[in-house]
């Protein structure tokens, strides 16, 4: 039996993922693979404003955003930015920062839920090479929970990759970022598992 693919969108996500998993887990339901925290609006505005800054067209631009969904945990690795553009590194900590602030730049909110969703459709219909970043169960750091790119195919899923090589700023900046993420984790799965 075909179980659904969860995206969840309901803020705070690095929290609601872990609660999810957990209720799931009691029901016997869970499958790590087919659960989601939708992160995409992070990628918009890190493309968009990469984009901005290097004044290229934003339909061109990829930017992988990994970590979580919240403040310092939004971590864009503008070092693997495609088209490559040699900005300054004084204009990259602006740039991330201004991602990690985002929400008070709303840009195309909605557009995001409807780039994840098309992505874990092309996914489930067989289209190869589907890539997104989403926060998921991962091991690719030593947090249970951890958004990076995450390849999709027909059972949610099919690998979580790796973060490839960072740029030192983005090594502090993933280091910078753990805690926080630990406690909002952690933090959800206490919850669930109140009596």
């Amino acid at each position: 039996m075909a179980q659904a693919l969860v995206n969840m969108i309901s803020n705070p996500v690095n929290s609601t993922v872990p609660i999810a998993a957990e209720v799931f887990k009691k029901a016997g339901t869970y499958d790590e693979k087919k659960l989601f925290g939708v992160t995409t609006l992070d990628l918009v505005r890190a493309k968009t404003f990469y984009a901005e800054k290097a004044k290229i067209k934003v339909g061109d631009v990829n930017v992988p955003v990994v970590g979580g969904h919240a403040g310092i945990t939004i971590l864009p690795l503008f070092s693997q930015a495609t088209p490559k553009a040699n900005l300054a590194e004084g204009d990259i900590k602006v740039l991330t920062k201004r991602t990690q602030d985002g929400g008070t730049e709303v840009v195309e909110a909605k557009t995001g839920k409807a780039i994840f969703a098309d992505a874990c459709l092309k996914g489930l219909n067989g289209v190869p090479e589907v890539v997104e970043c989403s926060f998921v169960q991962s091991t690719v750091t030593e947090l249970p929970f951890f958004a990076s790119k995450v390849r999709l195919r027909k059972n949610g899923v099919e690998e979580v990759l790796g973060l490839s090589s960072l740029a030192e700023y983005e090594k502090n900046g993933l280091e910078s970022l753990k805690p926080e993420l630990k406690a909002s984790i952690d933090k959800g799965i206490n919850f669930a598992n109140q009596s």
